[in-house]
């Protein structure tokens, strides 16, 4: 078993505008349009083949398809603005994104860092304090991101950071895998979840539970 692929996806609101205008009927009625302040996107690892008790079905086995291990999150965009201390506020738990919550979906068992977590859904909320950074897992699902409950948190994962040279304008998010064969393309059930937003890049492992 190996992981497929790794599909990420952006729909920025610009494409969002730029397509709402195209199917608008023009006349004094309409609204003008506006643009929104963030982006949203995703990024997702894909594996040829999903658990089911304690055996893996290959996908082609016409049972249930890949599985899929996901991050959905609104993309803030600095546009100037200071990021560290500012936008990502320090001691004080943040939305990691913009808008609704951000989120995981994993159809495996999956660690992340030295915290494991069954396959299902979770927030995701970060923590910037003197000490260090630190990844909050959720319980709840559906929320706003400003709407954080302590008491539904599953762990704590402590993030390695370090200072870029160049500023990253909006917040990105990668589920890297790590390469084993790649000349054939494949990739081992592990990983980097990497964060990149101003001057700062954050990280953690990943893999899949066998």
């Amino acid at each position: 078993m190996r992981i497929a692929h790794v599909l990420v996806l952006a729909l920025t609101s610009a494409a969002l505008a730029g397509t709402a205008a195209a199917q608008q009927p023009t006349g004094p009625q309409q609204p003008p349009l506006r643009m929104a302040a963030s982006s949203f996107a995703t990024v997702e690892v894909h594996l040829n083949a999903r658990r089911i008790g304690r055996t893996w079905y290959e996908e082609d086995a016409s049972l249930t398809g890949p599985s899929r291990i996901a991050i959905s999150y609104g993309q803030p965009h600095a546009r100037g603005r200071t990021v560290e201390g500012r936008l990502i506020p320090l001691d004080t738990v943040w939305r990691f994104g913009a808008n609704a919550a951000t989120t995981l979906h994993s159809d495996v068992d999956i660690t992340l860092g030295g915290l494991k977590l069954p396959r299902g859904d979770y927030t995701l909320f970060v923590l910037h304090s003197a000490t260090g950074w630190q990844l909050i897992v959720n319980r709840g699902t559906g929320q706003w991101g400003t709407d954080y409950d302590a008491s539904k948190d599953v762990g704590r994962v402590s993030l390695t950071s370090r200072t870029m040279a160049e500023p990253t304008e909006s917040l990105t998010i990668y589920l890297i895998p790590e390469s084993a064969r790649p000349a054939q393309g494949y990739a081992e059930l592990r990983g980097v979840l990497r964060i990149k937003w101003g001057t700062t890049e954050l990280s953690a492992t990943w893999s899949v539970d066998q």
